[in-house]
């Protein structure tokens, strides 16, 4: 079973952003580094240390990344109106006037879009709106311990 359930269009970004890290992104630090080596005296050297600092950023993302390639699942197109991981869902607290509404987005932290707060599919509320339709009103345990009622207004699939 994979570990990490994404879009194709995130895999797809991933998969671009690595290729692009380990091609281009290591040649360009290491000529970073390299520049900075022949300034001379590298304890003191802030050109040196910026630059082993973004090389092992860089290696820190490259790793992740490889991470998620290597243990994924594409998840299916989403079916219109129903929620499920990678969607963006707005939804009202029982109670709540409409204006209260809250949107988030389900999913895997790579799916995460400008704007939009992210939820994990694995989260009390996420688990119990996958699969559930718009307009359908949802109950699930809070972490406090409390039953909540949510009724789900809009389902966006991402693309």
């Amino acid at each position: 079973m994979a570990r990490h359930y994404i879009t194709q269009a995130t895999h797809d970004r991933i998969a671009a952003e690595f290729f692009d890290l380990t091609t281009r992104g290591r040649h360009e630090v290491a000529d970073k580094i390299e520049r900075a080596r022949e300034m001379g005296d590298l304890k003191e050297n802030g050109d040196y240390h910026a630059a082993k600092d973004e090389q092992g950023h860089m290696e820190g993302r490259i790793r992740q990344l490889e991470d998620i390639l290597e243990d994924h699942e594409i998840l299916p197109p989403g079916v219109e109106g129903v929620v499920s991981s990678g969607s963006i869902v707005t939804f009202l607290y029982e109670g709540d006037d409409e204006s209260d509404a809250e949107t988030y987005l389900i999913g895997h932290m790579e799916e995460r879009r400008e704007g939009v707060e992210m939820m994990s599919p694995k989260a009390p509320l996420g688990e119990a709106l996958i699969s559930r339709r718009v307009e359908e009103w949802v109950e699930y345990e809070s972490p406090n311990g409390g039953t909540l009622r949510v009724r789900i207004i809009a389902v966006e699939h991402l693309a």
